[in-house]
């Protein structure tokens, strides 16, 4: 029988804004399910009983309760309902926020797909220009992005620029571009419609998203899925941080000679403009 976890991780796109709102409460806090009843995960998600009944029939239960039955009974047996279950196990707040970061960093770095890593590296390296957008939650880990990759390589922008809209910077990208969209949740609505745009266009994109991201990893090229998984109320971006490096340091060595003379090239920048801290 296929768990409960992995039934919404497939449908996750197919599920409307407030059937993912029970659907992301659920997978945050899985092992604790069982002690819910129907109107208290209603409650804490934020949405009404008939949302939650919708969903589980959705997923082939006639009702929360017999999900909930089917939950115990694979508990009594022993199985684990998830896969980083022992992450958040520990006597003090930091001891289960460090496995729990160790544990999101081995999901991501376990499930990456070294072919389509390879494809992104390459495409980072020999597009015209490379355009990230990220807003909201995702703004600081695109900006970040930037910042690493500009070390390797020019013609690197975000977009869009500060008090501006979008249109004016889509309209001249061609399939000459990269464009890299970090879409973590919650996503404004704007995303889908930019990546449709872009695919209509021949745009390249790559989407850096939660895993379970299904609405929007059909719409991109390449998908790279980081989990945000976090032992408290707020979202942990360390595995996207993570990523961003991994990305960075894989288009510095895939043309390792122009990315040495970049670098040496701004640290002299550094030193003609006294910018940095000299120690």
């Amino acid at each position: 029988m296929q768990q409960l976890d992995a039934r919404l991780r497939e449908c996750y796109g197919e599920l409307s804004p407030q059937e993912q709102r029970v659907a992301s409460f659920i997978m945050d806090h899985f092992d604790d399910l069982v002690s819910y009843n129907s109107a208290e995960l209603a409650r804490l998600s934020g949405v009404s009983k008939a949302t939650v009944s919708r969903l589980f029939k959705r997923l082939g239960y006639s009702s929360f309760k017999e999900m909930r039955d089917e939950l115990r009974t694979l508990r009594q047996s022993g199985m684990p309902l998830t896969e980083n279950r022992d992450a958040v196990q520990g006597n003090t707040l930091l001891a289960r926020h460090y496995k729990q970061e160790m544990a999101n960093l081995t999901q991501w770095v376990n499930a990456l797909d070294a072919e389509q890593f390879g494809e992104v590296v390459q495409a980072l390296s020999e597009a015209r220009r490379v355009f990230i957008l990220g807003l909201r939650n995702s703004a600081p880990v695109a900006l970040h992005l930037r910042q690493q990759l500009m070390q390797s390589r020019g013609q690197v922008s975000l977009i869009p620029q500060p008090g501006q809209t979008l249109a004016e910077e889509l309209v001249d990208m061609t399939p000459a571009d990269l464009v890299v969209v970090v879409a973590f949740r919650r996503r404004p609505r704007v995303i889908r419609p930019v990546l449709e745009v872009l695919r209509n266009q021949g745009v390249p994109t790559l989407a850096i998203s939660e895993p379970q991201a299904a609405g929007i990893t059909a719409l991109a090229r390449w998908h790279l899925g980081v989990p945000l998984d976090s032992v408290s109320a707020f979202d942990s971006y360390s595995g996207a941080m993570s990523l961003v490096n991994l990305l960075s340091n894989a288009l510095l060595h895939n043309a390792l000679t122009e990315g040495r003379q970049r670098i040496h090239h701004i640290a002299s920048l550094y030193t003609e403009l006294d910018e940095l801290e000299q120690r």
